[in-house]
């Protein structure tokens, strides 16, 4: 699947300002680096794929001797953004007795699909880049008999942090480790229930974070309990001809990429009203009504809906939609009208 393709532009010349100049201080900072005697170190994220094919999902990044970039036990977030990422890096794959070769991309990033027969069910890739340790991730391969998943964005969804609000986002986002941030209310008790339901369906977890950001929100999902799932993330920083990356089309080029990977799926999607979760779920449901089968919307607080300048509504409707929509404070309001559904049981 595409990735940015940095190398195939012709010159320098053709990028944007911004973005030659974040290559410019990338590379200065790489060759610092490499002079200093630090190694590339692989960030494995969990994958997916289908009976067919993978999708590989992984980080390349300079790690000084002996340190094991993300390290389990926490560590502050600002740490993540000022790895140095190993430009055009090779990564050796390997899966289920089968190697592969791929490259990341200009921000250290491997997001490619590679083509294997293998089994439905969970597996675990190993992924090496010349000089690293080996790091392992998990691979869920959906079956073509799967018709149920879920798909969920992160912030104010499952983590209660209020992104919108610029200085405190950049607090939690630099500063906090994963056991500051707090768990949506009723959030984990709900998504450990459609998984029991479902027998432990597909989840996606879709956001506008950057890649930076994952081992943090990986451990975030596990401490709390949270079903796992491959992480969908951003680059970081200017792109070839924007000052930023686009999060709204970053998440409506996921959705639709679902829709054509797995066309038997149908997804239960979770957002919050605080941002753009609202709109990009109605367009993909007019759509694609037949592959949505509820979207859920996590309402902010009257606090946090001030302080995020939400356009909050006191009775919420999407006339004319062919889904149910759901709208609901916490996961235990969110809960009670998927059983009105009959998509969550007692358990």
């Amino acid at each position: 699947m595409p990735v940015k393709d940095w190398a195939a532009m012709s010159t320098v010349d053709e990028m944007h300002r911004p973005a030659r100049i974040d290559l410019a201080i990338m590379r200065w900072r790489a060759a610092r680096a490499v002079r200093q005697g630090d190694r590339p170190a692989v960030l494995a994220y969990n994958c997916y794929g289908s009976p067919r094919w993978v999708r590989l999902l992984c980080r390349v990044v300079y790690s000084k001797e002996g340190m094991i970039f993300g390290d389990p036990t926490g560590s502050r977030g600002w740490r993540s953004f000022t790895a140095v990422p190993v430009e055009n890096g090779e990564v050796e794959i390997k899966l289920d007795g089968i190697t592969h070769t791929v490259v990341a991309d200009h921000s250290g990033v491997v997001d490619v699909v590679i083509e294997q027969d293998i089994a439905p069910g969970r597996h675990t890739v190993t992924m090496t880049a010349p000089g690293s340790l080996p790091a392992a991730a998990d691979v869920f391969i959906i079956g073509d008999d799967e018709r149920f998943g879920i798909i969920s964005d992160i912030d104010d969804t499952v983590m209660v942090t209020a992104l919108p609000r610029p200085l405190l986002a950049a607090w939690h986002t630099f500063v906090v480790n994963e056991h500051a941030r707090a768990a949506t209310p009723g959030m984990p008790v709900l998504y450990e229930r459609l998984s029991t339901s479902h027998d432990a369906p597909p989840v996606f977890y879709l956001s506008t974070g950057a890649w930076n950001a994952a081992p943090t929100l990986t451990r975030f999902l596990s401490s709390n309990l949270y079903p796992p799932g491959p992480l969908l993330l951003t680059d970081w920083g200017p792109t070839k001809d924007r000052w930023f990356r686009s999060g709204k089309e970053h998440k409506r080029a996921n959705l639709s990429r679902w829709v054509t990977e797995f066309p038997q799926i149908r997804w239960l999607l979770f957002g919050d009203d605080g941002q753009h979760d609202e709109m990009l779920y109605r367009e993909f449901a007019d759509a694609h009504p037949d592959h949505v089968v509820a979207i859920c919307i996590r309402q902010l607080t009257p606090g946090e809906a001030v302080l995020a300048g939400s356009s909050r509504r006191d009775s919420p409707s999407h006339v004319g939609s062919q889904v149910p929509w759901l709208y609901a404070y916490d996961g235990a309001g969110l809960g009670r009208q998927l059983e009105q559904l009959g998509l969550l049981r007692d358990v």
